[in-house]
């Protein structure tokens, strides 16, 4: 891990660029919100950690009222149960005798939930939960027309959920029903449409578990864009929203349900950058590129650079296009930059530096960073 770019007190202005910036009254107003509408819906939170990667944010997300975190690789669940969290739920499948081993190390330090939806692999779980002497929570994730993990509802979804039952050293604890998919999409009534799919999925293979003498205590899914439709579903328990705590650009091209671009959480994630270069009145080149942004979701937005935008990444540089009626970006200034995905983002760097007054009020590492496996 490299060294912070900043330290505790230091003024905004002095932090090293490029920097993974977190506005904390914003991040703070973020994490309070969903944490009340949560908990007045009557449903449990268990955000998802895939977003920030630092144990230090799940405990203030857990503080606030949430049972655990989800986690989407074994890796970057160990560093989070080092981190203190004590019940993680890997929101996906864990296949191979190395993965496995580990997962069962980590349960038997936490609560540990996995999902599963192949018949082998439950075998494959079983075996090493016997073995480790752990019992492991399973849960049966089905394919909500998403294309992606995920057994078929209904009665496959059942036919596994018994293997599950029968298996040593597992215990089915619900479904896994997450439509990533849908969280993008940007009219409110197709988000809904989407979400009302996975909702009848999980209804469904709910009831039919119960007919089948098998108690479905959780149905867990939603995200950022889509939590309010599960919310009020009647079917989902738990909630695993993520980009909240940061927001990104992506997310700021989604509609409400008035039809415009008001969210209900503020950009708390930047990108600090310093601009390196000016050739002339129309471009300037920052120094935040390809290595310290994502750009999936494309181009950052530069905030507070009226006429200002970010056209063009390479490895280590960035390229601003300066509009006609606008003065050029001066050299050594700093800007900051929304994210086109504030998950992948994350994961490039070791620190976030949490600013409040425009002053460093915490660093907080990033401990699991390049947790793939």
């Amino acid at each position: 891990m490299n060294p912070p770019p900043a330290d505790i007190g230091m003024p905004l202005t002095e932090v090293d660029t490029p920097a993974l910036l977190v506005d904390l009254d914003a991040f703070e107003y973020n994490v309070k919100k969903l944490s009340e509408e949560v908990m007045a819906s009557g449903l449990r939170l268990r955000p998802h950690a895939k977003t920030h990667k630092c144990a230090v944010i799940g405990q203030q997300q857990i503080a606030h009222g949430a049972v655990g975190l989800c986690c989407q690789k074994v890796s970057e669940a160990e560093a989070m149960v080092n981190g203190g969290i004590a019940d993680v739920l890997i929101s996906n499948q864990v296949v191979g005798t190395k993965k496995i081993n580990r997962l069962m190390s980590i349960a038997k330090r936490a609560t540990i939930s996995v999902c599963v939806d192949d018949a082998n692999n439950v075998a494959d779980l079983s075996a090493a939960a016997v073995s480790f002497g752990v019992d492991l929570n399973v849960l049966v994730e089905i394919d909500v027309m998403r294309g992606r993990c995920g057994v078929e509802p209904g009665e496959p979804a059942v036919a596994l959920a018994k293997l599950v039952c029968e298996s040593p050293g597992l215990r089915f604890a619900g479904l896994q029903s997450y439509h990533g998919g849908a969280q993008h999409i940007r009219e409110h009534h197709d988000r809904a449409a989407a979400i009302q799919g996975a909702i009848e999925a999980s209804q469904t293979t709910k009831r039919l578990l119960e007919e089948a003498g098998l108690d479905c205590e959780t149905v867990t899914g939603a995200g950022t864009g889509s939590y309010e439709f599960e919310s009020q579903s009647g079917v989902y328990t738990e909630l695993q929203c993520g980009s909240y705590v940061f927001m990104d650009a992506d997310y700021g091209r989604n509609l409400n349900v008035s039809g415009d671009y008001v969210s209900h959480f503020r950009n708390s994630l930047f990108i600090y950058s310093t601009v390196m270069s000016v050739p002339n009145r129309r471009r300037a080149i920052c120094d935040a590129g390809l290595k310290s942004i994502a750009f999936d979701s494309g181009m950052p937005l530069v905030v507070d650079e009226m006429g200002v935008s970010y056209d063009r990444p390479s490895d280590e540089h960035g390229t601003l296009t300066v509009s006609e009626d606008n003065h050029p970006l001066r050299l050594g200034e700093k800007i900051k930059l929304i994210p086109g995905h504030c998950d992948p983002t994350v994961n490039l760097h070791d620190w976030y530096v949490g600013i409040r007054a425009e002053r460093v009020e915490a660093l907080w590492p990033i401990v699991a960073r390049g947790a793939l496996w």
